[in-house]
């Protein structure tokens, strides 16, 4: 039994009429015919009666009509799904990213993704920096968002596409507390509070990679806070001053205050294009690099709207 048996059937049955049947179908008569016999000798029962003024339906034909309909619903609805899936409009892609991307940027692109990519399901996972290299190397995820430039991989495209200001921030009753801004030079030497390596080792690396940009190497501590936003800090008392994410917020008995030079967290897509199995990871990649940073956050030469 053939679809295009099937096809033929229903247009008669719906039609009662060879020639209106196939000019539905765009087939010539005795086509239609001919589809319609062969159908009725693999079935082994008569479907239509046919006389010289009119066609009708038997009993075997008035059983296969509904279930001819469905199974032709389900065939164009499979084809639907499949097309729409090529073109990106369905899909899920699986997204992971490393903490410091979960309070602002990530809930940022899946805002847009929900608004562009409806029909997408973007899947998240939080992992810490070795896990997600070693799960977008063993294809296990599709897309990886997380702070810090990271080296290049053979196969996966690296993109540095936003970032966000970076604050000092100060004890309250700190003598540099009351300015507007705080220059970098007069810290320098003072010990800066940074976060555990193990703990937290993306921010860890984007913090260095600041400090490298503006040629400083202050003395650290490592915070002995387990949280991101490094709540404790202000009760070591061997620590001066800490590097506030501007997303992550204000510790508690902490001024924060921007710094000059200014000093700015960068963000990397990450993802395969040759392990791409659907158009949908490839369009909220796009969607990605194309849609407006959060308010305050800067463009990276990566974004798509990024004009030098």
């Amino acid at each position: 039994m053939e679809l295009r048996q099937l096809e033929a059937f229903v247009a008669v049955a719906i039609e009662l009429h060879f020639g209106r049947a196939a000019e539905r179908l765009r087939i010539g008569q005795p086509t239609l015919s001919d589809l319609i016999r062969r159908l009725e000798r693999e079935l082994g029962a008569p479907l239509l009666t046919r006389t010289t003024r009119k066609v009708a339906l038997t009993g075997a034909g008035q059983e296969l009509l509904g279930r001819a309909k469905v199974i032709l619903d389900e065939v164009a609805a499979a084809g639907a799904a499949v097309r729409r899936t090529a073109q990106g409009d369905t899909g899920t892609v699986r997204l992971a990213i490393t903490p410091p991307v979960a309070p602002v940027l990530a809930p940022h692109l899946l805002g847009a993704a929900g608004e562009h990519l409806p029909d997408v399901t973007v899947a998240v996972q939080r992992m810490w920096l070795p896990d997600l290299t070693r799960a977008l190397a063993e294809g296990t995820i599709d897309v990886a968002i997380t702070c810090a430039r990271l080296p290049d991989t053979p196969g996966v495209v690296n993109t540095v596409f936003c970032s966000e200001p970076l604050l000092v921030g100060l004890r309250q009753d700190h003598h540099l507390a009351d300015r507007a801004e705080v220059m970098l030079d007069d810290l320098a030497q003072k010990r800066l509070a940074v976060p555990s390596d193990s703990l937290f080792p993306a921010l860890a690396l984007a913090l260095r990679q600041a400090l490298d940009s503006a040629g400083v190497s202050p003395p650290v501590v490592t915070l002995e806070a387990t949280d991101l936003s490094a709540s404790g800090w202000a009760n070591q008392p061997e620590a001066t001053w800490v590097l506030l994410p501007a997303s992550l917020g204000t510790p508690p008995e902490t001024t924060a205050r921007p710094l000059i030079p200014a000093l700015r967290v960068p963000y990397t897509l990450q993802w395969s294009p040759e392990r791409t199995q659907t158009a949908a990871v490839a369009r909220f990649v796009r969607l990605a690099l194309a849609t407006a940073v959060p308010p305050g956050w800067h463009l990276e030469p990566g974004h798509l709207r990024h004009r030098g």
